[in-house]
């Protein structure tokens, strides 16, 4: 292992601090950099999600700091910082920022320029996305809530994982950042407060890169850009030495291997069911005297991932998710569900400016990061203003992110378990303000989603609590505005998301982070 360090080591030297690596700095948000209001030293005990314990991944000790070889690196950092190019002051005020917020961010973007869904081909039929030809027609992955809600999640557990594991190496080992170790080296970045080896910024850059690559493996060249700009910012900052950034970056990737095995098998590989499946979920509605959700596509298209239920969560067991399914929605021929289809002809009927403009915000469709990545952006400013470091920005996202995917799967559960039809299928001439979903109805996936979001933020930010609230109530409501759910989806949404959202919360309260 110390031959493979060392040889790394070598690779990222004097020529990668001069080099440029090509990725252009596109960020549509201003995020200001800051320094921490804690290290968070003690991260390194906090409790696992994947991995087994700290030690579960071996970080080798580092050279000491006299040592010739590190004495090297220093003079490298000190050269380079002598000639900064314009590029390189810009990504080095890019990262500044933070490299779990900034991941996050380019998270978002990927899914935004991933989640249209395919075409018909000329026969009426629907290709699919396939994972091991992914630059076939349709392009993998099809960015659908459900595939985002997983794959945001993922890159973030993931993250959390191996940020948990450096700080217990960087606090077994003590290295000094390069400029605390060396008065010639400017620190060009924000003091982290902790020490250097191994770097924060390579382990998110290893283990982001590894997963979003397996997520969106079109975008791997960008993704590698980002992910050697990230690496080479901290060490033209004086953040870190080449040993520093070799070290963090095999443990990030070694964790991307580990929490990538996970999610080889999740279920999710038979999310999307077969025309057998499809048809005996309608065949059951009707067996029970319901009418069955059918797609209004044209052509028809095969329901989104009608097995998603099945696939595994983070905080909640299969039997979880059964025992808190919600109770059925109103039978499609009752006098409950007549009352139903009124208020949502009511609402399109009588929209108001402010709530369409309401029906456009909470729209989350094609070319945007889904509901998941919209609560994620709403995390953003609470986790600047708190001044959160790296490991507990990279928390925040976690248990975000943990919960709304185990809403997804909670969601997804209940509406292919009633399968019960949208509005427009009972009332066509019911007008739509948004784009219909190609799922049933029942229960909203707004509200669930945004449900377990507020419920994991307002935890995390008291604050916030009030905000949150009104913000998943908005998104809720948002979609009885647009004529595509009935007020039934939504209040049972609303309280479906929140007993998931508490099963993450249970875990934060005793995970050792507070």
């Amino acid at each position: 292992m110390k031959f493979s360090l060392r040889k790394i080591t070598l690779m990222l030297g004097i020529a990668a601090l001069t080099g440029g690596c090509g990725k252009s700095i596109t960020s549509t948000e201003t995020l200001a950099a800051y320094t921490a209001s804690n290290a968070d030293a003690n991260a390194g005990s906090w409790a696992m999600i994947v991995l087994s314990s700290p030690t579960q991944i071996p970080v080798p000790a580092p050279a000491a700091v006299t040592s010739p070889a590190y004495q090297s690196e220093l003079t490298a950092i000190e050269t380079a910082q002598a000639s900064l190019t314009t590029d390189q002051k810009d990504a080095i005020t890019y990262w500044s920022a933070g490299g779990a917020l900034r991941w996050n961010e380019e998270m978002r973007q990927l899914v935004a320029r991933q989640d249209l869904p395919p075409s018909p081909n000329p026969d009426g039929s629907y290709p699919a996305p396939n994972p091991a030809n992914p630059f076939a027609n349709p392009q993998f992955p099809f960015s659908n809530p459900p595939y985002a809600a997983r794959a945001y999640s993922y890159a973030a557990v993931a993250q959390y994982e191996a940020l948990k594991v450096a700080w217990y190496a960087k606090y077994q080992y003590n290295r000094p950042a390069p400029s605390k170790t060396d008065s010639k080296i400017k620190a060009l970045m924000p003091d982290t407060q902790v020490p250097s080896y191994p770097s924060e910024d390579a382990v998110e850059a290893g283990v982001n890169a590894a997963i979003l690559k397996l997520l969106f493996p079109t975008n791997a060249v960008e993704i590698d850009a980002l992910a050697a700009q990230q690496q080479q910012a901290a060490q033209l900052a004086g953040r870190a030495t080449a040993s520093d950034i070799a070290a963090g970056l095999a443990l990030g990737q070694a964790v991307a291997t580990v929490v990538s095995a996970r999610a080889g098998s999740d279920g999710f590989k038979a999310a999307g069911g077969n025309a057998t499946i499809w048809a005996g979920l309608a065949a059951t509605a009707t067996a029970k005297g319901e009418v069955p959700w059918i797609s209004q596509d044209g052509p028809p298209r095969p329901p989104m991932l009608p097995l998603f239920g099945s696939v595994q969560g983070w905080m909640m067991q299969p039997s979880d998710f059964v025992n808190e399914r919600p109770a059925p929605p109103p039978g499609t021929h009752s006098a409950a569900m007549a009352t139903d289809l009124q208020a949502v002809r009511s609402a399109v009927a009588n929209i108001t400016s402010d709530q369409l403009a309401t029906v456009y915000k909470w729209a989350d469709g094609v070319s945007t990061p889904t509901p998941p990545g919209h609560w994620d952006f709403i995390a953003v400013p609470y986790i600047v203003a708190a001044k959160m470091s790296e490991v507990r920005t990279a928390r925040t996202f976690a248990l975000l992110n943990m919960a709304m995917h185990d809403a997804g799967v909670g969601c997804w559960d209940a509406k292919y378990f009633y399968f019960n039809p949208r509005p427009s299928q009972l009332d066509p001439n019911i007008k739509t303000w948004t784009g219909l979903p190609n799922f049933p109805a029942y229960v909203s996936g707004h509200s669930d989603f945004s449900a377990a979001a507020a419920d994991v933020l307002s935890y995390i930010f008291p604050s916030g609590v009030s905000y949150f609230n009104a913000q998943a109530q908005e998104a809720a409501m948002s979609r009885l505005y647009g004529g595509i759910h009935y007020p039934s989806d939504i209040s049972a949404g609303l309280t479906h998301g929140k007993r998931i959202g508490d099963y993450t919360v249970r875990f934060a309260k005793a995970d050792g982070a507070n």
